[in-house]
């Protein structure tokens, strides 16, 4: 298990994958508050969870009420992979083609043009592409929400299509920002 994060009423832990552990009085107190603990998973597998597991049973907690925790035999790497393969993402933002999305945003200018077509060519190069149409349909999620999010953070400023597609207000191209700053390799 990694470092501890805040949730909003308890403490918590994850685990190597990023997951949030939870431990047996967590549980229980998720349990009296109402709170819907069927999405509880954990990939990593110790004597700690061996004693959720038998806590679980000798309590009577009926298997609806709670995910048992699974031993997943899978490399960080793999779940990542497995996981970014199963993102919600509605069909039409699937299925979106990036570049004439990107384009079509894009100013009647070829060197904008060009940068716009540069930097897809690297987010397809690293297979970025799945996740430029989830960050769409985001970004769309949140302005049709009317949720706030940053106007820019660190490298991602330097991209052009990120601010086409509204994840910054920073304009790459004015500021000359090259987009290797945040497409390293």
């Amino acid at each position: 298990m990694v470092g501890s994060q805040k949730s909003s009423k308890i403490d918590t832990l994850k685990d190597q994958y990023g997951r949030v552990v939870y431990n047996r009085h967590e549980l229980y107190d998720m349990l009296y508050d109402g709170q819907n603990i069927d999405t509880v998973k954990v990939v990593d597998w110790n004597e700690e969870f061996e004693k959720y597991n038998n806590a679980i049973e000798l309590n009577y907690i009926t298997e609806n009420l709670y995910t048992a925790i699974e031993k997943l035999g899978t490399s960080k790497e793999d779940f990542d992979k497995s996981n970014q393969n199963n993102w919600f993402v509605p069909d039409e933002y699937n299925n979106i083609d990036l570049q004439k999305y990107c384009l079509d945003k894009c100013p009647d200018d070829p060197d904008a043009h060009a940068r716009v077509c540069d930097e897809l060519f690297e987010f397809e190069r690293r297979g970025l592409n799945g996740l430029l149409q989830y960050i769409i349909y985001l970004v769309d999620f949140m302005r049709e929400n009317n949720l706030v999010w940053g106007v820019g953070r660190g490298s991602s400023v330097a991209s052009y299509v990120l601010y086409i597609i509204g994840v910054h207000r920073i304009n790459s191209m004015q500021y000359k920002l090259e987009f290797r700053e945040f497409l390293r390799d």
